[in-house]
């Protein structure tokens, strides 16, 4: 429900006669210090946990389900549902004691539900596009590829209380998976209503807030929930969520006081942001790897000489410093700074050379593939119109026409979606990627170039060496054994260059100082349930 108090006789008058610009435009006098407007960039394309997949979805999935474990203010797992955890010795068995909790229709919430969430996200009738991060659990992949019934799942309630969940491998990043994946899913009201069970009128939830409307293309309000389990210590009474797609007049609303945040900026902007409005500005590095792959099906890019002449030719201080901003960094590796067990020493081993020598063995790499003044290189690098590619394109292009001018590299635009698209089938030279973990651990990187990863690999190169050394690191318990695997494996894939990393991207957000409790951090992660508004002096 939206509250009125506060408001004007003459602005009520507006909102009820229906003359405002929307209802939500009505909702944001009404704060009194107790409603957030967040900027989620795109519209979601469904709310249910078992669905919803991308991270704008997401977002707004983990401030109304909570799982065994929920992301803290810095974006780190905390314990959620689950009180108490043992783990085997071995790593292979998570016994979860679940602490009282309830259904926002006052239902108590119990481990039957913990299950039936796990089963139904990986259920292939449930319509789920991406479950991978629950694969560690027993039979989950199989479960997930129609192979094995749902009730085969690796995860049983002992009682109303208490969880076990079997692993197909340790995995000791499963509380980051946890904490955004398989949440417990109320099971009376999905029996009922069917996929209809999330629209606003049917929905029950477990978290801090529920659904009060979905107004398409507009907002969608979230109000707080009193059988939350902490809802003592939730301070928001209610969220809107609106769809941001246009990010500079988001940030104009953000500077403007009708938004408290918006979850992007442009690194174009920067600057001018910064000098303009440098109270707003949140950025730290991220966990976003941006890169481009190479079509290693295609001649020649079957070629790794072809390809690492391509990457070693790419300038990626000049695009970090000076084309971005310098909040991004310079990628010489796929695993990220800020992930646990990410082995040192490993890295594309002419990251400290100069760009002369660079081009210059670029240049005799592509000559040894047969390529010259008589045989021109000719490609194409397909980019999507986003993260700073329209600039960043360009330069590339530039750098591989200073390899020789016989290199012939044109670069062509399109839509994300028709973008991924065509990559997923192979209808590409070289294309503009990006890769964010969806859990915190090397493998939720590395799992993207193994044999079994399917259309994911967009590079489709693969090498039985890779998926033998990601395998041993899944089945070793020992962390710097581990580690040390995962390096290895990362280490043999950028040897081979099926895909160049170029920046990690910045995790960049618009932030009023009216929001409290906002922890900018690498995932991106930031709950409701941890923030809250104070109304400026």
């Amino acid at each position: 429900m939206i509250r009125l108090a506060g408001l004007s006789r003459l602005t009520t008058l507006v909102c009820m006669l229906g003359l405002a610009a929307g209802l939500a435009a009505c909702g944001e006098a009404l704060d009194e210090g107790r409603v957030l407007h967040r900027g989620n960039r795109l519209e979601p394309g469904s709310l249910d946990p078992a669905i919803a997949v991308i991270m704008d979805e997401r977002t707004i999935v983990s401030d109304m389900f909570v799982g065994l474990y929920e992301a803290g203010p810095d974006g780190m797992p905390v314990e959620g549902l689950a009180s108490h955890v043992e783990i085997s010795a071995d790593g292979l068995v998570w016994t979860f004691t679940l602490r009282p909790a309830l259904w926002s229709d006052g239902l108590p919430i119990t481990a039957d539900d913990v299950v039936f969430g796990l089963r139904r996200t990986l259920d292939p009738a449930t319509g789920n596009q991406y479950a991978a991060p629950l694969f560690p659990i027993a039979n989950a992949e199989a479960i997930y590829a129609g192979e094995m019934a749902t009730s085969e799942l690796g995860a049983v309630a002992i009682d109303d209380a208490t969880v076990e969940i079997s692993l197909e491998y340790p995995a000791p990043y499963l509380p980051s998976i946890l904490m955004y994946w398989g949440q417990p899913m109320p099971r009376h009201v999905i029996a009922e209503h069917g996929n209809a069970w999330v629209r606003a009128e049917n929905i029950v939830t477990s978290g801090p807030f529920t659904l009060e409307s979905w107004r398409t293309g507009n907002y969608i309000h979230l109000s707080a929930s009193e059988t939350y389990y902490a809802a003592d210590r939730v301070c928001l009474d209610d969220v809107y969520f609106y769809p941001t797609i246009d990010t500079a007049a988001a940030e104009r609303r953000v500077r403007g006081g009708e938004l408290d945040l918006n979850v992007e900026f442009s690194a174009a902007n920067t600057d001018f942001l910064r000098e303009r409005a440098p109270e707003i500005v949140q950025t730290v590095p991220g966990l976003y790897s941006r890169g481009i792959d190479f079509n290693t099906q295609s001649p020649p890019f079957d070629d790794v000489r072809v390809r690492r002449a391509l990457s070693m030719a790419i300038d990626r201080r000049f695009i970090a410093n000076d084309i971005l901003g310098g909040d991004d960094v310079p990628a010489w590796r796929e695993v990220p700074e800020g992930i646990p067990g990410r082995a040192e020493q490993v890295g594309l081993d002419y990251a400290d050379t100069d760009m002369e020598t660079r081009r210059a063995e670029a240049r005799a790499l592509l000559e040894a593939a047969g390529f010259g003044p008589d045989n021109p290189f000719r490609f194409t690098l397909y980019y999507q119109p986003a993260a700073g590619w329209p600039r960043i394109a360009p330069v590339v292009q530039q750098d591989w026409r200073l390899i020789a001018p016989w290199v012939e590299a044109d670069v062509s635009s399109r839509d994300s979606q028709i973008h991924y698209a065509a990559m997923r089938v192979g209808d590409y030279q070289a294309g503009t990627t990006a890769w964010v973990p969806d859990f915190l651990d090397p493998y939720g990187i590395l799992l993207q170039w193994e044999s079994r990863a399917g259309e994911i690999n967009y590079t489709g190169w693969d090498d039985p060496a890779y998926d033998a050394l990601t395998e041993q690191a899944l089945h070793t318990v020992d962390p710097a054994r581990r580690a040390a695997l995962f390096g290895e494996a990362e280490q043999l894939m950028l040897d081979a260059h099926p895909t160049t990393p170029i920046f990690f991207e910045a995790t960049r957000r618009l932030v009023s100082p009216r929001v409290t409790g906002w922890v900018t951090n690498p995932a991106g992660i930031n709950q409701s349930r941890w923030l809250c508004v104070v109304e400026a002096e």
